[in-house]
Formats: structure tokens, sequence, C-alpha cells
């Protein structure tokens, strides 16, 4: 809400999508890595343990606010010191949260997924289709 917000006043006769997603593994929060032993600590801790992927999506135009979130279950399997580092070299774990992107080579951490697949992409289709539909009705 707050990305679509920031930017609706330039388009105010349009509206605006916003979308962040975040990693939630029991009580700890996983958001973009902010360097390697990050990114580490992270993917070691979803190894062999499932997790949630949380994505906010929000439509915004004047004070209209039309929002959902999408959580997704993720299981990952065992993954071992080298592979967590290898996997850092491929530069793909920078800009995601989590430290991971679903649709790259972390693909082959997942063991299975419980959800919406886009939405720990990044931007759940469906919903999103959904709130834009909502919003074309309303005009």
């Amino acid at each position: 809400r707050q990305k679509a917000e920031a930017v609706a006043p330039q388009f105010p006769d349009h509206w605006v999508l916003g979308s962040d997603t975040i990693v939630v593994a029991g009580e700890q929060v996983f958001e973009k890595p902010v360097d390697q032993s990050h990114a580490q600590r992270m993917l070691k801790a979803l190894s062999n343990s499932t997790h949630e992927v949380m994505t906010a999506i929000a439509l915004v135009k004047g004070n209209r606010v039309l929002s959902d979130t999408v959580i997704t279950r993720v299981t990952f399997r065992a993954l071992n010191d080298d592979e967590i580092l290898a996997y850092w070299h491929t530069q793909e774990p920078w800009d995601k949260a989590g430290g991971y992107g679903i649709q790259g080579l972390a693909g082959s951490f997942v063991e299975r997924i419980e959800g919406s697949y886009s939405a720990v992409v990044g931007l759940p289709l469906c919903q999103t289709y959904q709130l834009l539909t909502t919003a074309i009705q309303e005009n």
C-alpha cells in the first residue's frame, strides 16, 4: 500500500498498483538480504523446513484503496553450506525476500508449495486480476 500511495499523487486519475513480499519462518521475518552473510543465514534457516511467503498488493486512486494479502506455504529440502554459498555466487539472492527466487535456480530447493506460485514470485496474478476487475467496475 505504501509503495502505491507514494506514487499515486503523480497519477491522480489512474489506479496505481503496489506490491511487496516478505518471507516468514516462525517468528522471523526475512526481507531482502543486506549482504552475503545475511543471505546465507536466511537460507540456512529456511533449509529443511516450511515457511510462509506473504505478498501484499494494493491499488490506490486518490483516497480509494483496494488491497489483498496472499499467503503461500513453501517447503525447502535440506540445503548444505556449499550449495548455499554456490547459490549466493549466482547473484540471484540479491533483491529477493528471503534471499531466494523460486522462479530461478532456487526452484530446485522447493519440495512443496501450498498456495500461489505467482505470489511467491512477487505478484499474485489471480488476486491482482480480481482487484483490477473491481477497480474497473468502480470507474
